[in-house]
């Protein structure tokens, strides 16, 4: 501190002025303070201290003031402290530096009390009242001239001054001036000059330029500018006060120019912010509770208590609330295009508070009004509309109008979002905004410049903004303004689909949450629609249409939304709620789409019923709107068509249901499998006669709809995708979809899907051009291997492509070569097909392994494949019957005298036209079919190859061709069977009809049980179009003979390839083939007891269904008939309360098969089962139904494929009927494969069996399905028994050979080995009956005499089966055969113990047949084997096959012969049984008796052969 002072004092006495400037102010005062403190303290002297202070006072003029600033401080320092030493210290200071300091200043700035102290003043008490009064003289004391009274004049001549007439020179400095002298000379209050400056500006607010300028000259601070207009904000503030608009112009200018501050002025004005918050609260659960009280159930008592409240609510709104001042600023500054300040404002309240009230709404439109009219001349307005000229704002601080769309982005677009839905208020500024979205979104997709991609996109996000918050909400809030809708459509039109969807979901799902106004509008619009739904009939669809439609013009989402709620429930509304949209926009039907979608989407709705079985009726009913809709009225499908891919794209084909109905009702194609044979019949004509006759309801004007539904798929590339994923996912149903469904549900979306694929693919196949269709639809090859399409439906979605290319390139040809022979036209044909199908045939192969083509040629497959019905034959009938119906309608049209001229004009018109069309399209094809049939004949020589045997040639034919396409639709059913018989009736080589037949009717169980329900429907129609073909050879011997006979197809035995058949031997001949054809309806009967007797409700549905389908032509025979009545009457009887829909198909199949009763045979008149002589009849075949031993019976299986494959399909079954059996062994000739055989026609035997048959039909009417055999607990007991059988066996060949020559012997051991394995194979064989023996020792004797002729119609088996094939084939039919054996024998035991006292007159008889038995043997190997020489070929001796190993026959001379000389042994020999019978029951007894100990024995054989290949 010493320093400081020793610092200043040398200053002082050096008076060094350059030293001193260096030195702050603040540097001088702290220096005082720490000079003085010292003296306070003691530390310094005060003569020294005051002697240096009064030297530096002389250093500046301002240190006078400095030092009594210090000396406040002291004093108040020094004042707190307790020590008296200090503050004596500081008053002795202070008073001797007095002299230094005026006193002027220490009584301004030190406490009365220390002036008191130093004797500056007398008493402090009095100084301050003192002070106190001066104070309020200085500012609260009110002068005279403040009071207009009081300065009357000078008042006038102000106001006077400022109320002239401004059009002249006067400008505000000039008046400024003139102000200025007046307030001079009267002495006026210059604030209350200002304030009269404001009154004459509000009464003159036009003037703004004038007086803005005048209060920016003459102000003093903004703040006393914001005081004086806040006291005239205040004084309005009273209830039942009304703010002048004046007043709000004038601050709003004021604020425009920043002559104040907003944030000034708002704190005067009223109401308060959280008042305004409240106020909305208030309004948005008012509005909730109105919605509520509309949607709610209301009593009348309760409606008249709310009738009450809400008078008593208008009451009280009644008394008018003060103004918001706030709302009238607002709309000021609007009205004066501040939209700066006025955004500010309205960001203080809630969302879409301040537009909600209409004058600022109107404001802010008309400054939306003024941003975009340059560019709306320029870009918006259409063609011949004029429009109001707009003047700009004369503001140059207002927005600035928008030359370009860019523009837009500065204010206008922030501008409507404030504005929001009360844009409602100025429908021309909707269509504006609207119109100049047209016109960016035309020049955003023409223009593709890369440099302003960006800007258009960020362009493209406002406008969608704009749409979603601005013009939907808006659009909402009018009233029924269907030119709005309709313009709004016109840009909605422009977006893509994505796009619009999502602004309606937004709309319908967040938008009326938004506002108190939209809350009120939705629950007013639901109430509205309430109202409507429940009149809505039938009867008054115009007049509710025009109420529908004029409620969704406004808010089409709501609606919608409750109107599909109730078509889910009440499907009945459906067709009065199409025809009531009638008066929709399209707008509308827009958003209906969407809402459609929304509504099957939802993911609250199960697609189940509760059982899990079915579809849920609401999407049923969906799907039928859907397609109602989409049909009648112009709804983009785009949406919904890519809905149903995506959902495919999941793995969900529920709504599939859609897509199958909205096919249906806009395209014409009906699929269904309840077709008639007539509608079928038309559906194979052209596309004319398939719309007249091919559906059940006659769907009419469907050419504009599926020309929508064909330009959506193409532009969205949606075609061939919902193709492929349809095609994919009806594997996927069963495999990814089925595992927790319920069966019967995944068969009904398997049918589902695959009928929709196959509509769809017609569809297609039907509009689509040959260029579209080609170009979208790839290769074979790729679909299959590369999209995993299977195969059916690749050749499916293919067979249209190959039809127009082949009838493109044909026309190409003719216009090439101009020839109009016939001859030359069909050559073209066949070129243009082998231009186009070569490819095909290469791509094929990829499709299987190569050993598939050693059988089967890929033109075969191909052509399999690529060809229709249409291609095959010509429905005449169906033309005929479409142009007689035609006919008719002409001539009622002209018999009704109702129908006013011009129509009926019209209407015959109509039906003339449709005429000519049918004829010429019948003629059309006609040409066609001729062409076909012809490439055919000259390509069928080389469809099948004779690399494998004939059995594998047709399981393949069956495996890759027949059976899938056969089940993929109803017209491929029909098509499979055609194509069977055409390729008969074309005799192409190495291709055998019968075994097809055979393998066709004797399997049905597994294909019958792997069905689907609509699967089921087309199987049992395939069944029942092979069944006409077979029936109608059946019928007649001459067209048997016409179609059949010299026919390939027919051959018993095939020599070499390409062999005709010339001998008539070879052939299958009319008698042998009624019982190959019994055969096959008593497999068909066999299969279907299995199924009915399963339990299984697969099984058992699906073949009722086949039945169903089969039964014109199947059962004919009454005893099968019989058996299929009992079992369908059993299933009547166990599902009448467990599965009805089990009980209605079987009761409804039941009624047709009683009906069909009358038109079914005995089986002796369906095939002739008297015998002719000579013939040979495998014992496999004996228990089938054309086991009648006809002489080439087992001629039906040639090679070894057809008896094997017949004989495993009846092992197969389980639910077999045995009367069948036993009528035709009583009346057949059982023939082994080594050639025994015997006659076997008494009338002995035909009563055996006769009784048999009754008794086992009794039995078999009880039984219900087999159960546990006896036969399996005597296993060891049977196995002793065939073994003695061998051992007698052996014992008769050596005997036989021994009285046979050597060579003989070596030529029958190989036939000999053969027979012996077939019989043991054979297993369910016949024995021999005794009358059978004696005749076949007589037969002997002939033949010893020189008749060395073979047995007729027996066939030649070249190729062996495997044995373990073999054995998996017989292993469960050998049991249920075992076990039908075990209980015959319990009931013939019965019948054995009461003839054992009559036994011992025929013993000698017994012996003597025993002989003839074993000569018969011997002669019978012998005839054998000379055959097999004859012919130059042999059996092979290992063979394992069913079917018996036999040779053709020899020449027809030889055979004749045979047959004559045996006919008369026959008659001869017949004689002595019917005598025997005659005589009484002791003899037919004994010869039951005998044969059923021997059936026992082969039925135990055939068991112990299956138990060597387990």
């Amino acid at each position: 501190m010493n320093y400081f002072s020793v610092t200043f004092f040398i200053l002082v006495l050096r008076k060094t002025w350059l030293v001193l400037l260096s030195v702050t102010p603040t540097d001088i005062q702290t220096a005082l303070y720490e000079l003085c403190w010292q003296v306070v303290q003691g530390n310094l002297k005060l003569d020294l201290v005051t002697s240096v202070l009064g030297d530096m006072m002389e250093l500046r003029e301002d240190m006078p003031s400095v030092l009594a600033d210090v000396f406040s401080i002291l004093d108040l320092e020094t004042s707190a402290l307790e020590e008296k030493n200090k503050r004596d210290h500081y008053t002795q200071l202070v008073g001797a530096c007095l002299f230094c300091v005026p006193e002027a200043i220490l009584k301004e700035r030190l406490d009365p009390e220390t002036l008191e102290s130093l004797g500056l003043i007398k008493q402090a008490h009095q100084f301050n009242q003192k002070i106190v009064k001066i104070k309020t003289k200085l500012f609260y004391k009110q002068q005279k001239f403040n009071l207009l009274r009081e300065e009357n004049e000078g008042y006038a001549k102000l106001i006077t001054e400022l109320g002239q007439d401004l059009s002249g020179n006067i400008t505000s400095h000039i008046v400024l001036e003139s102000i200025k002298s007046l307030i001079g000379c009267f002495n006026l209050d210059p604030n209350r000059v200002l304030d009269i400056i404001l009154e004459v500006y509000e009464s003159r607010s036009d003037q703004d330029e004038f007086f803005l300028s005048l209060i920016k000259s003459y102000m003093c601070e903004p703040l006393t500018l914001c005081h004086i207009l806040g006291f005239k904000f205040k004084f309005y503030q009273e209830p039942n006060e009304e703010t002048p608009k004046s007043l709000y112009h004038i601050a709003a200018a004021l604020l425009h120019y920043n002559l104040i501050e907003l944030e000034d002025l708002y704190v005067h004005l009223m109401p308060l912010d959280a008042a305004i918050i409240e106020e909305h609260k208030r309004d948005i659960s008012e509005a909730k509770q109105i919605a509520r009280k509309l949607v709610m159930v209301v009593l009348p008592s309760e409606k008249s208590e709310d009738k009450e409240k809400d008078k008593e609510k208008e009451e009280e709104k009644n008394d008018k609330p003060p103004d918001n001042q706030k709302l009238g600023l607002l709309e000021a500054l609007l009205r004066i295009g501040d939209w700066h300040h006025a955004q500010s404002i309205m960001d203080q309240m809630p969302s879409f508070y301040a537009t909600s009230h209409k004058a600022i709404a109107l404001a802010l439109c008309q400054l939306v009004h003024l941003t975009v009219e340059p560019l709306y001349r320029r870009a918006g307005v259409p063609k011949g509309a004029r429009g109001c000229v707009m003047h700009p704002l004369r503001s140059k601080r207002a927005p600035q109008p928008a030359e370009s769309f860019e523009d837009l982005r500065k204010d206008t677009f922030s501008m409507l979002c404030y504005l929001g839905p009360h844009l409602s208020h100025d429908p021309i500024l909707f269509a504006k905004i609207v119109r100049l979205g047209k016109a960016f979104m035309k020049e955003y997709q023409s223009d593709n410049r890369p440099e302003v991609k960006d800007k258009m996109d960020t362009l493209l996000s406002c406008f969608l903004s704009i749409a979603d918050q601005v013009l939907l909400p808006s659009l909402s809030l009018m009233e029924c303004n269907a030119c709005m809708s309709e313009e709004l459509w016109g840009l909605f039109k422009l977006f893509p689909y994505q796009h619009r969807y999502r602004l309606y979901g937004q709309w319908k799902n967040e938008t009326y949450s938004s506002h108190p106004l939209l809350v009120k509008v939705k629950a007013q619009t639901v109430d509205r629609a309430k109202y409507i739904m429940k009149r809505l009939t039938k009867e008054n669809v115009k007049q509710s249409g025009r109420q529908i439609g004029k409620l969704s013009h406004s808010n089409p989402t709501i609606l919608f939304d409750y109107i599909l709620s109730q078509i889910q429930w009440y499907d009945n509304l459906i067709s009065p709620v199409v025809d009531s949209l009638k008066y929709l926009t399209s707008l509308n039907y827009d958003v209906l789409a969407y809402c459609i979608i929304e509504a099957l989407a939802n993911p609250e709705k199960e697609k189940m019923k509760h059982d899990d079985t079915t579809i849920s009726s609401w999407l049923q009913s969906l799907a039928s709107l859907c397609g109602a809709v989409f049909r009648k009225y112009p709804i983009e499908l785009a949406g919904l068509l890519q809905y149903v891919t995506n959902q495919l794209k999941a793995g969900k084909s529920f709504d599939l249901l859609i897509l199958k109905e909205v096919v249906q009702k806009m395209a014409g194609i009906e699929i269904t499998d309840e077709m008639t044979s007539e509608q079928l019949e038309a559906m194979t004509g052209g596309e004319q006669l398939k719309a007249e006759g091919g559906y059940f309801g006659q769907i009419r004007n469907t050419k504009k709809s599926s020309q929508r539904l064909k330009e959506v798929l193409l532009d969205h590339e949606l075609a061939l995708p919902l193709c492929l994923l349809m095609a994919q996912q009806r594997n996927g149903v069963v495999f990814l979809e089925g595992g927790e469904k319920h069966l019967k549900l995944v068969g009904h979306l398997y049918d589902q899907c695959h009928d929709t694929l196959v509509q769809f693919g017609g569809f297609l196949a039907s509009n689509l051009s040959t260029e579209d269709y080609i170009k979208r639809v790839p290769s074979i090859d790729i679909l299959c291997n590369q999209f995993h399409t299977p195969h059916d439906a690749a050749f499916f979605l293919s067979r249209p492509m190959y039809a127009h290319q082949i009838l493109s390139k044909y026309d190409e040809l003719k216009k090439a070569e101009k020839g109009n022979r016939q001859q030359q036209k069909v050559h073209k044909y066949v070129a243009a097909c082998e231009q186009v199908m070569t490819p095909v045939h290469e791509a094929v192969v990829s499709l299987h392994p190569a050993r598939v083509w050693d059988d089967l040629r890929p033109q075969f497959y191909a052509t399999f494949w690529s060809l229709t019905m249409y291609d095959l034959a010509v429905p005449h009938a169906a033309y005929e019957r479409e142009v007689n119906k035609l006919k008719a309608q002409i001539k009622q049209i002209e018999e009704n005298p109702e129908i006013p001229l011009n129509k009926k004009k019209k209407e015959k018109e109509r039906c003339t036209a449709l005429q000519e069309k049918l004829q010429e399209e019948e003629k059309k094809q006609l040409e066609h079919v001729q062409r076909v049939l012809h490439r055919l004949k000259l390509e069928k020589d080389n469809w099948l190859l004779a690399k494998s045997t004939k059995n594998e040639t047709i399981t393949k034919f069956l495996q890759l061709c027949l059976f899938p396409r056969c089940i993929f639709s109803s017209i491929d059913a029909v098509y499979c069977a055609r194509f069977v018989e055409l390729v008969h009736q074309q005799k192409t080589p190495n291709f055998c009809t019968l075994l097809c037949y055979d393998r066709v009717f004797s399997a049905i169980i597994y294909t019958v049980a792997s069905c689907t329900e609509n699967e089921s429907h087309r199987y049992g129609r395939f069944l029942c179009c092979m069944l006409e073909t077979v029936t109608r050879w059946h019928s007649d011997r001459a067209i048997y003979e016409k179609e059949c006979a010299n026919y390939p197809g027919f051959l018993t035995i095939f020599r070499a390839t390409g062999f005709d058949g010339g001998n008539k031997a070879d052939q299958l001949d009319y008698e042998n083939f009624r019982h190959v054809v019994h055969k096959w309806h008593y497999m068909l009967t066999k299969a279907s007891v299995h199924c009915l007797e399963t339990g299984d409700y697969t099984h058992i549905r699906n073949i009722l269904i086949v039945l169903t389908k089969i039964l014109p032509c199947y059962p004919k025979v009454l005893n099968l008939g019989q058996a299929l009545e009992c079992r369908v009457h059993k299933i009547c009887l166990e599902e009448k309360d467990k599965r009805p829909d089990l009980y209605a198909l079987a009761m409804g199949y039941s009624g047709r098969l009683k009906s069909q009763k009358v038109h079914m045979v005995p089986e002796n008149e369906f095939h002739h089962k008297e015998q002719p002589a000579r013939s040979a009849t495998p014992a496999s075949q004996q228990n089938g139904p054309g086991s009648t031993g006809k002489p080439a019976t087992n001629t039906s299986k040639t090679e070894e494929g057809t008896s094997e494959d017949g004989d495993r399909a009846k092992d197969k079954s389980q639910g077999t009927t045995k009367p069948v059996n036993k009528a035709n062994s009583a009346a057949a000739k059982v023939t082994t494969s080594n050639g025994n055989g015997a006659l076997n026609s008494t009338k002995a035997v035909k009563e055996r069996d006769d009784k048999e048959k009754s008794g086992k039909e009794k039995k078999e009417k009880k039984e219900k399905t087999p159960g546990s055999t006896p036969e399996a607990k005597a296993e060891n007991r049977r196995e002793k028994q065939r073994d003695e059988r061998a051992g007698k066996e052996e014992r008769v060949v050596r005997e036989g050979k021994e009285k046979t020559p050597k060579a003989d012997r070596e030529k029958v051991k190989p036939e000999e080995k053969s027979g012996k394995d077939d019989k043991v194979k054979a297993g369910n064989g016949e024995p021999m009956e005794p009358s059978r023996e004696r005749d076949a020792v007589k037969e002997a004797k002939s033949k010893e005499k020189g008749d060395r002729s073979a047995v007729a119609g027996s066939l030649k088996s070249p190729g062996p089966r495997s044995e373990s094939a073999e054995s998996e084939r017989g292993k469960k039919p050998f049991q249920w055969f075992a076990r039908s054996k075990s209980r015959e024998r319990e009931m013939e035991k019965k019948d054995s113990e009461n003839t054992q006292g009559r036994s011992k007159e025929k013993k000698e008889e017994r012996k003597e047949r025993k002989r003839d038995h074993t000569v018969n043997d011997r002669e019978t190997s012998q005839e054998a084997k000379r055959r097999k020489d004859e012919n130059g070929t042999n059996a092979s001796k290992n063979s394992k096959s069913t079917s018996p190993s036999c040779d053709s026959p020899l020449s027809a001379e030889k055979e004749k012969s045979k047959r004559s000389k045996s006919s008369s042994k026959e008659k001869a020999d017949s004689v002595k049984p019917e005598r025997t019978s005659s005589g009484g029951k002791k003899e037919s007894r004994h010869d039951k008796e005998k044969s059923e100990k021997k059936e026992k024995r082969d039925s135990s054989g055939g068991k112990e052969e299956k138990k060597q290949y387990p």
